[in-house]
């Protein structure tokens, strides 16, 4: 079968259904491995123990560690932005800046172990570098939502990158604290760059 050089993995429009299922049980391992034991302990032979299978067939599917924690980091990455997206499509524009917030932090706090694998993908280089791509969609919502205000790219870009490092900051707690109230911390944040934006 051809393989895709630039990932050293196969298409996986030419993965079988078992193919497609074994991938992602190892990304779902890979994933609560990370969590629980952070990047350096989540060896290639711990993530085949934690699925069940021989670190042979770990590497028939995924040539290395940083493939498979790469592919786990996409996986959990994906996962949030299909529902910050669906919150803010489903509201009026006006209101995308909360429904992004809103749902950005209560997606990290009902998901630990995707929000400790973000954070170890990224620490160990294995995450998207580039800042930008964290911080334009909100910009993007600020924007809409505020044209006249957010006229200047870099208002609505210093508003993103403050906001950001709010929700950061407010899943960082949650992680330390479990009993740290998230949806109120949320809620806070709203009024606040509801405040700040009229």
């Amino acid at each position: 079968m051809a393989r895709d050089a630039s990932r050293g993995v196969r298409p996986p429009t030419e993965l079988t259904l078992t193919e497609r299922a074994r991938r992602s049980q190892l990304i779902a391992a890979t994933i609560d491995l990370v969590a629980e034991r952070g990047y350096a302990g989540a060896s290639l032979a711990g993530i085949a123990q934690n699925a069940g299978i021989t670190k042979a067939a770990v590497l028939y599917h995924f040539p290395s560690k940083a493939h498979l924690v790469r592919a786990a980091y996409e996986h959990v990455i994906d996962a949030l932005v299909q529902e910050v997206a669906g919150a803010v499509e489903s509201v009026e524009v006006g209101d995308g800046p909360a429904a992004y917030i809103r749902s950005m932090i209560s997606h990290l706090h009902e998901h630990p172990h995707h929000t400790r694998m973000i954070i170890e993908a990224m620490t160990h280089d294995e995450g998207d570098g580039d800042s930008a791509e964290r911080w334009r969609p909100l910009a993007d919502i600020i924007a809409a939502a505020h044209p006249v205000r957010a006229a200047d790219e870099g208002n609505a870009k210093n508003t993103a990158i403050i906001i950001g490092g709010a929700i950061n900051a407010i899943v960082a707690e949650r992680l330390q604290d479990p009993d740290y109230d998230t949806a109120a911390a949320a809620e806070q944040l709203v009024r606040m760059v509801e405040r700040s934006t009229r």
